[in-house]
């Protein structure tokens, strides 16, 4: 099944026998919260869904937005309508992130049918809701560990025995800025690989075939384990979720670079090169 769907599939599947349970994953790193936005308009039927008190835990040692305790995850979903029979549709206003990161939880947390919008609500072309439904109660229980999961030491060692890709801006790779965490650069060994180039202006991923070979440029080479961070595992699971669509299975080191640059114990590379 592909990891997204389209508008008008959402629309098609929504009046069939088995509707997705649709959440509103709105967000911006270090914006206003997206529940305002939420409640001012949404596609019908949607839930919000908070990504920093429901799909992260507290920030600390784990990085910025570390796993949450799959009880409170697993309490949200079933808030949300989620039961482990019924498809879920997630979608974001702003780069697909957030939704990313939802698919990503979902999938990992052992759900086996969770899709993106693709595009986000800005593909979405119907008219906007501002009822705020209230979904029965859905039955889903986490079982963590349906997709792969890197700690530090890990990504550590696959950047040296695989392919680690670093989905943050390249400057931010290079070292050259660092807006958030301690120190700029990247983990040793790592490869530079923007999350933003994974996607066409409209926010609407490339095609399976232009996402591989850019993939394949990089090393994937489909023999090669592949894991990817970020800088706090949000946009890190959008690239997870383009290597899905490129028909890669990628690892994600959740805690990233604000897990790892906050160990002062731990190497820092800078420039343009992995090492």
């Amino acid at each position: 099944m592909k990891p997204i769907i389209t508008a008008s599939e959402y629309v098609s599947e929504s009046a069939g026998p088995r509707p997705p349970v649709l959440l509103d994953i709105r967000w911006q790193l270090g914006g206003p919260h997206g529940r305002p936005d939420y409640e001012a308009g949404h596609i019908p039927g949607a839930v919000f869904v908070d990504l920093e008190a429901e799909l992260s835990g507290p920030a600390g040692s784990g990085g910025r937005h570390p796993l949450p305790r799959p009880e409170t995850f697993g309490a949200a979903m079933r808030r949300a309508g989620v039961s482990h029979g019924t498809p879920v549709v997630v979608y974001d206003g702003g780069l697909g992130w957030a939704a990313a990161r939802a698919w990503w939880l979902l999938r990992w947390a052992g759900h086996p049918d969770v899709r993106v919008l693709d595009g986000g609500l800005a593909a979405w072309t119907g008219e906007l809701s501002t009822k705020v439904p209230t979904p029965d109660e859905g039955d889903f229980r986490p079982e963590p560990g349906a997709l792969p999961l890197l700690d530090a030491d890990a990504a550590a060692a696959l950047a040296r025995s695989g392919l680690l890709l670093d989905a943050r801006a390249a400057e931010r790779y290079r070292g050259d800025v660092e807006p958030i965490d301690r120190v700029g650069g990247h983990i040793p060994g790592a490869v530079s690989a923007p999350t933003v180039q994974n996607v066409a202006e409209d926010g609407r991923f490339l095609p399976a075939g232009s996402l591989a070979s850019r993939f394949a440029a990089l090393g994937a080479d489909g023999d090669t384990e592949v894991g990817v961070y970020c800088g706090s595992g949000v946009s890190g699971a959008h690239e997870v979720l383009a290597l899905e669509i490129a028909g890669h299975r990628a690892a994600l080191y959740a805690g990233s670079w604000s897990e790892w640059s906050s160990d002062e114990s731990r190497p820092v590379a800078t420039g343009p090169n992995p090492s």
